[in-house]
């Protein structure tokens, strides 16, 4: 994943979680300006600091990296509701989804 790869994630990640920059920065522990200097191209978080990002977003560093999954905590909820799901739930609501795509 390249910077500007790296960056769009955050971005879409972050606003999907409904939070600001500034929030982000202060919850992870870092100065308020810490992830609009990331997402401005000025740093890149270290590793360790990456794995404080992702326990914030609620996602793994693979949920991150997987950019075909737009919002990966929806995602895994979704998947936690439908595990106690029959046969029959389970098809009506794959054709839901088919459908919504």
């Amino acid at each position: 994943m390249e910077k500007e790869q790296f960056i769009n994630r955050l971005v879409e990640l972050r606003t999907n979680k409904g939070v600001s920059a500034r929030d982000m920065s202060l919850s992870i522990g870092q100065s308020a300006a810490y992830i609009n200097n990331i997402e401005n191209g000025v740093n890149l978080p270290s590793m360790s600091v990456f794995f404080y990002i992702c326990d914030y977003l609620n996602i793994s560093p693979k949920d991150f990296f997987d950019v075909d999954t737009k919002n990966p905590t929806k995602s895994q909820e979704l998947l936690e509701a439908v595990k106690n799901l029959n046969s029959e739930q389970l098809e009506h609501l794959i054709a839901l989804a088919k459908g919504l795509k």
